[in-house]
């Protein structure tokens, strides 16, 4: 089966080409070899006499010049009076062969210097850079009472930036959001945290209890947690902030209004004084499936959950209680298990059962 799939699509423009390179190779060396034993002589005289075509004279003259094995020459020197002769040229289909030694070492030495003319390149390139961006390029390069703040106003910008401090993360994230996140930044969050969590970086955030038990914003909550994000929930969150390795913090410029733009504010001076109000909110607020996650009612239960009990209590199974509630059938799972631990239930149609007895869902 292998063969048969070789000769089909990609394989069978390869094999042509590997096959044209190799008839290529077959009329390059009889013409190196013919040239080399005449040392000076007409290429076109030696091509015709090996029966090449016009395009294959061409092909192996040039290929022959770039390798060095060849140079355009003349059959005898010139004379002064040919170079004072302004109307005199040189032959230019007569060429000189070259030994290949001598061919391979002049190449090394192109090489060698191409590679110091790029290597002097990224020297200046770098040195311009370094000096441009002084402290914004490397974290450790600030010392400890050096600060910059930036303020930014268009979107774009932010957003740059953003990207920016969260590609040279190291160590850690540590992010809080009033809000719920709209579903377009879904799928970009969890391939930031599952890129960072496989580098070992810790990743934690906090979200609004009001937009926590949204299912959408719940959904992207259980796929962060089962990552491995920390994620806890809060009664207030003060403001949208998000703080990398201690060295970099991003927040609104007015926190009440967050179209006005943001602050992006760079050295452990400053940032540490966020990351402490990071840290308050923090052990403030509640692991994100505790039980607590959810703005409750003066018996303890959210909506969610007293509507997910009395559907249990007659007996609903798990994928349309899901349905009916708008939310991913883990979600469900995750609620309902917490909520027969607390009543002390062995089956989901139990705690279903107790919730009607203790008046829950009254």
């Amino acid at each position: 089966m292998a063969a048969t799939d070789d000769t089909t699509g990609g394989g069978t423009t390869g094999g042509a080409v590997s096959a044209a390179h190799h008839a290529h190779q077959q009329r390059l060396v009889p013409v190196y070899q013919e040239l080399r034993r005449r040392g000076v002589s007409s290429f076109a005289e030696v091509t015709t006499e090996l029966g090449l075509t016009d395009e294959e004279y061409e092909r192996c003259r040039a290929e022959l010049i770039a390798l060095g094995l060849i140079v355009p020459t003349t059959r005898t020197h010139a004379t002064i009076a040919d170079v004072r002769n302004t109307a005199w040229r040189p032959d230019a289909d007569t060429v000189a062969a070259v030994d290949p030694e001598i061919a391979l070492l002049r190449l090394l030495d192109r090489e060698r210097d191409r590679l110091r003319e790029h290597l002097a390149e990224a020297d200046q390139a770098y040195a311009t850079l370094e000096a441009l961006a002084g402290t914004f390029l490397r974290a450790s390069v600030l010392a400890g009472s050096e600060v910059e703040v930036e303020a930014l106003t268009d979107y774009r910008r932010i957003q740059q930036a953003l990207d920016d401090i969260i590609d040279v993360m190291q160590e850690s994230s540590a992010s809080m959001y009033p809000g719920g996140p709209s579903r377009e930044v879904h799928d970009v969050t969890l391939d930031r945290d599952r890129r960072r969590l496989e580098q070992g970086i810790r990743v934690r955030a906090i979200y609004a209890h009001e937009h926590a038990t949204r299912p959408d914003v719940a959904e992207l909550l259980d796929a962060r947690a089962e990552l491995g994000a920390e994620i806890r929930v809060a009664a207030v969150v003060p403001l949208n902030m998000i703080i990398i390795d201690q060295q970099y913090a991003m927040l609104p410029i007015r926190p009440e209004d967050a179209r006005k733009g943001a602050i992006l504010a760079r050295g452990r001076a400053l940032v540490r004084s966020y990351l402490g109000l990071f840290e308050h909110c923090w052990h403030t607020a509640v692991p994100y499936g505790s039980g607590a996650t959810a703005e409750r009612g003066g018996d303890g239960l959210s909506e969610q959950q007293r509507a997910a009990l009395r559907m249990l209590a007659t007996g609903m199974k798990d994928e349309k209680i899901a349905r009916s509630l708008g939310v991913s059938l883990r979600t469900v799972s995750r609620m309902l298990s917490e909520l027969m631990q607390e009543l002390g239930a062995a089956s989901r149609f139990e705690a279903g059962v107790r919730a009607v007895r203790m008046g829950w869902l009254d």
